[in-house]
């Protein structure tokens, strides 16, 4: 009976993403079974995979790692007590497969004997003869250790795979995360509150496998969802292979207002004149919001409504990019006033500019100048989400803020196969579109998400309506 894979576990073993492996399977290169793959068939596909390498994913978990804020060299082992129920659970296994053998080996003796006390009936002699060379045959033969099963064993160690009912949205849980801070960083809006074990507004419920609490909490579950098999995924993490019942935010509109006192944990030069506006919030009040929604902040008498430009995954670290203004108040304390340290007020989250997660077509980003602010949390967004077949950025800066950010474009082409980065500093908005049907002789087929100043973002969306492109397939806002 073949190894069956689900896409999520395939591509990682593989070192690529699950669209990649999606349209693998629409050419008829991989054969599939109600979504899985065969470790079979994968390693015919991928020949040069290694036992000595480290699992094949790791140049875009690193793009990954860096995007949301979290450094490779950061990541954790699991919990000394979870890796050794993960351990204990694969030698249970280990120990109920050599159960198995032994049973068949004994069955398979007692069968001989009983083709020995026949072998005078017609027929038994060969079937005995028969019997003995598929046994030899069997027993002399060593084959070499199946790459991808025993690569996927050592996964399943080091993380585990989660499903969510109903969504069947999938998400890896590594290293020390509990199973809000996996499922965040996967791009998956499930619901939560403090994500401090106070509120209970991310509580789900364990439709298999098993949790353990790894983080304290002051919310009390009932009797009735104890027997029910409720957790909190802000201070539990998965043992194993879970599958849970969970709410996912479904719109904007699901996110509630809220207020929260950061402080500047860093302010950075991107270019000349855009810089970098890190907020931290505290541990036990964090910001939840979907990728390219704003905030408004408040330094003290001034305010600004900036998009944020970090991904919902790292919840903690909000990212502001601030362009230089002389006739802005909060600009000008961002320049020359404000420094690490200092508490700047969050309210939010504002705004409809956030991703269609569900839908199926492939995305074009159109960033102008510095509205490439909420164009990057929703890159990010698609990436952690790996269901896009493409993701191309246009992004059209001229001096003095410029593509401030282009190394990073350029670093998610390298890594990425299904994303590409075109940056245009000449021309306006018909050029811009004119290039983008160049480059894609059906646009209609992509969803498009647009952002800039008015003037770019009219001009963009009317060139775009004389291409004829669907209006219901645009997504845009100004900044």
């Amino acid at each position: 009976m073949p190894q069956l894979l689900s896409l999520s576990r395939a591509a990682r073993l593989v070192g690529t993403s699950r669209v990649a492996l999606q349209q693998q399977i629409r050419s008829g290169a991989l054969p599939s079974f109600d979504g899985m793959v065969a470790a079979e068939d994968l390693l015919r596909l991928y020949p040069g995979i290694r036992l000595e390498e480290d699992g094949g994913f790791e140049q875009v978990m690193q793009i990954k790692a860096h995007a949301f804020g979290k450094r490779v060299r950061e990541r954790m082992l699991p919990s000394q007590e979870i890796l050794s129920q993960r351990l204990f659970e694969q030698s249970t296994e280990l120990t109920d497969l050599r159960n198995h053998l032994q049973r068949y080996h004994t069955m398979m003796e007692a069968l001989r004997e009983r083709i020995r006390q026949h072998e005078a009936q017609p027929g038994m002699a060969d079937l005995g003869a028969f019997l003995d060379s598929q046994l030899a045959e069997i027993l002399g033969q060593t084959e070499a250790p199946n790459a991808l099963a025993v690569m996927d064993d050592m996964l399943r160690v080091m993380s585990a795979h989660v499903t969510l009912h109903p969504s069947r949205h999938e998400f890896f849980v590594e290293g020390a995360d509990t199973l809000l801070e996996a499922a965040l960083r996967a791009g998956l809006a499930v619901n939560y509150g403090c994500s401090n074990g106070n509120c209970g507004l991310c509580k789900a419920r364990v439709i298999s496998g098993q949790v353990q609490k790894v983080r304290p909490h002051d919310y009390v579950l009932s009797e009735a969802e104890k027997n029910q098999g409720y957790t909190l995924l802000c201070s539990h993490a998965a043992v194993g292979d879970l599958v849970i019942e969970a709410l996912e935010t479904s719109s904007a509109g699901d996110i509630p207002q809220q207020q929260i006192v950061a402080r500047i944990k860093a302010i950075e030069a991107l270019g000349d004149d855009v810089r970098l506006l890190h907020l931290q919030t505290p541990r036990n009040n964090r910001l939840r919001f979907l990728a390219g929604q704003s905030a408004t902040l408040v330094a003290g008498e001034t305010s600004a409504q900036l998009p944020i430009a970090s991904c919902p995954c790292d919840d903690r670290n909000l990212h502001f990019h601030v362009v230089r203004d002389a006739k802005d108040d909060f600009s000008r304390q961002v320049y020359e006033v404000l420094a690490a340290g200092d508490p700047i007020t969050v309210f939010g989250p504002w705004g409809d500019f956030v991703l269609r997660a569900e839908s199926p077509r492939p995305i074009l980003f159109v960033a102008g100048e510095a509205g490439f602010a909420p164009i990057k949390g929703l890159i990010e967004h698609a990436m952690s989400l790996d269901s896009a077949e493409l993701l191309h950025l246009y992004w059209h800066a001229s001096p003095p803020t410029g593509h401030y950010l282009a190394n990073l474009c350029r670093s998610w082409a390298d890594a990425l196969d299904n994303f590409r980065y075109t940056p245009m500093a000449e021309g306006w908005v018909n050029d811009l579109v004119e290039c983008m049907a160049k480059d894609h002789a059906d646009l209609g087929a992509f969803d498009i998400y647009l952002a800039g100043s008015g003037a770019f973002v009219e001009g963009a969306t009317n060139a775009l309506a004389q291409q004829g492109f669907p209006a219901a397939q645009l997504v845009a806002t100004t900044t």
